[in-house]
């Protein structure tokens, strides 16, 4: 519980103004690290609802599949251009980025992980791969502004945080390739 009761206390920092206002003037700051950070703060809220309602979970997650799909299309609508830039001019999208990532991205990822197969986990790591790599390449290569809110050099400076998101989840895949995980359990 006591984890929780961080996740909930990170969470509320981040609410701040000071901070959020921050995190979300600089566009890979935005998209890199507030947007995992309050996923993160769901994965330490989660625990608490884990406890409270364990029966919903396993009716509702059993197998960890259904956690997982919204899990990632809670994070693919996040890193579309037109949602993060909603996020910064409506309250209401705001509120939802911050309702959202926690709870319905955060929440769904501890409780689904432990329960997914192995394939199933690198099926994940391959669709973020292709994920990152091609919006990577669309903030890259897009002739256009694609944030209203943000220039068009930290569109491509979020590009390259794309891409390389996906090199480094390539890396980690070939390591697990090449090494035995009960080595070290």
């Amino acid at each position: 519980m006591k984890q929780s009761l961080y996740g909930l206390l990170i969470l509320l920092s981040l609410a701040l103004p000071p901070a959020a206002n921050l995190m979300e003037s600089v566009m890979i700051i935005h998209m890199h690290m507030q947007m995992p950070l309050l996923i993160f703060t769901g994965f330490l809220i989660a625990r608490f609802f884990q406890l409270g309602t364990p029966h919903f979970f396993e009716k509702w997650n059993g197998n960890g599949i259904p956690g997982i799909l919204l899990f990632v299309i809670i994070v693919v609508y996040w890193t579309l251009p037109r949602s993060m830039d909603a996020a910064l001019t409506e309250q209401s999208m705001e509120a939802f980025k911050f309702i959202s990532l926690p709870l319905l991205a955060g929440v769904p990822l501890r409780d689904s992980w432990k329960k997914l197969k192995p394939n199933v986990k690198h099926s994940i790591f391959y669709f973020f791969i292709i994920l990152f790599s091609g919006m990577g390449w669309l903030y890259i290569d897009s002739p256009v502004q694609l944030c209203n809110n943000y220039l068009i050099i930290e569109q491509i400076t979020l590009g390259w945080g794309f891409i390389t998101t996906a090199i480094c989840m390539v890396i980690y895949l070939a390591y697990m390739a090449f090494v035995d995980p009960t080595k070290y359990e």
